[in-house]
């Protein structure tokens, strides 16, 4: 198989980022027979599994960061990807190569042609991911994978895993069709992580959802840290983060907790490593200020929490004095009133688009109509592609001005180099 034949098949499946997955399309026996076929590596690594509304994909990063400095040849599975689908699978934070991808998807591809002579249906898109993930992982023999969770827990494709520690960052609105319409209801989704007798961590501060937590924990005989009792937002302030915004310290709260359950295990982690790699982390598109004067940052924000967040760390840590101008695209299936609600204050000029051709992605036409509900006066324009929006926004601007890409992380990875390129070309005024 060759790389584009790779791609080809992982691309022909069904995917539940670009059409939503309904609430009975998210099972686990499929999974587990497809990574039967290919010898069980899940079983053969050493995991960090990692859900959570917000937070979780950050998170990922810095733990693993603190473990490479440490030492540990580490695997990170993440998702979406920004530009390349490659990104979803790092070992040592190089993504898995064109060769490596099609050698590892040429033994899925023949386990899941004998799977569907059977019972089963087709993987999914997503499946197909978490296969080659934990492929390649071992493969190169990674001593610590950590995996993030795409969608939910309890039965998202990685939660076949059998992790050395399970971790939940938080818990808000998002996926409400999948997960359930209340916070009790979405935390029993993400706490399906949580194995029986395995060690766990919470970074859940909302009451309700942080009692079920507590309670599934309790049951499954799993020893639980959680925030604000066995572990405070404050002991992560000692630390300088690569990250920016409050909701970052948090993370990393939750990282050191992760950390403290890992040593309880054998694994070393001197402090010196910690500082170093939560300084030295990188996420790209998270309120990442891609160049200054004008200020340029992109920023994959997709929920309300996440909006909030991207907020919260504009006040506080991003210091404009210019006109603020927002480029805003988003999916269907997200609470967008809510989010363009919140940000329809914080700035002065709108440019509204869209992403690809994706379906999910809602008209420029009826965000301008939620945006005058909440800012009637406000500056807006709709723009064809997304790379309209940014050349237009970038050329109204001058040295003190301000542009932020968010509302999708299909915007952020398709705006990400076109963002970094302008970032190298724009003159002082």
């Amino acid at each position: 198989m060759t790389y584009d034949e790779a791609i080809a098949f992982w691309f022909s499946r069904i995917n539940y980022e670009v059409r939503a997955a309904g609430p009975f399309d998210l099972k686990l026996e499929r999974m587990r027979a497809l990574l039967t076929l290919l010898g069980n590596p899940q079983k053969r690594l050493r995991i960090v599994h990692i859900a959570g509304t917000k937070g979780k994909g950050s998170t990922a990063a810095m733990l693993e960061s603190v473990l490479r400095v440490a030492g540990y040849r580490t695997g990170l599975f993440t998702s979406p990807h920004l530009e390349h689908v490659e990104e979803r699978i790092q070992v040592n934070r190089a993504s898995v190569s064109h060769a490596e991808l099609a050698r590892n998807m040429e033994l899925i591809a023949n386990a899941a042609q004998e799977l569907e002579t059977g019972p089963w249906p087709p993987p999914t898109f997503f499946e197909l991911s978490t296969a080659l993930g934990l492929l390649h992982f071992v493969h190169r023999r990674v001593e610590l994978a950590i995996l993030e969770v795409g969608l939910g827990g309890r039965y998202d494709s990685t939660n076949v895993c059998e992790p050395l520690v399970s971790v939940v960052t938080s818990i808000g609105f998002d996926h409400m069709a999948q997960l359930g319409n209340t916070l009790e209801e979405i935390a029993f989704q993400k706490a399906g992580i949580i194995k029986r007798n395995v060690p766990s961590v919470s970074g859940v501060s909302v009451a309700g959802a942080r009692k079920v937590i507590t309670d599934i924990a309790r049951e499954l005989h799993s020893p639980l840290l959680q925030v604000e009792r066995d572990f405070t937002v404050e002991s992560a302030r000692r630390y300088s983060l690569g990250l920016l915004g409050e909701h970052q310290i948090a993370n990393a709260a939750t990282v050191l907790a992760t950390i403290q359950q890992l040593k309880k295990l054998g694994m070393v982690v001197p402090d010196s490593a910690i500082a170093s790699g939560l300084r030295n982390v990188r996420w790209p598109a998270r309120v990442e200020v891609v160049r200054e004067r004008p200020t340029i940052v992109l920023d994959s924000a997709h929920n309300v929490p996440s909006t909030e967040a991207l907020v919260r760390t504009m006040r506080e840590s991003l210091h404009i004095t210019g006109t603020k101008r927002l480029i805003f695209a988003v999916s269907s299936d997200k609470q967008y009133e809510a989010m363009l609600q919140r940000l329809a204050p914080e700035f002065d000029e709108f440019y509204l688009t869209k992403y690809g051709i994706n379906p999910r992605c809602v008209a420029p036409e009826l965000l301008a109509e939620i945006l005058r509900k909440y800012k009637p006066n406000a500056r807006w324009v709709l723009e064809a592609t997304a790379q309209d929006a940014l050349r237009a926004a970038y050329d109204a601007s001058h040295e003190n001005d301000f542009i932020c890409i968010t509302g999708s992380v299909f915007l952020a990875g398709e705006l990400q180099s076109e963002a970094h390129r302008l970032a190298g070309t724009k003159t002082a005024e």
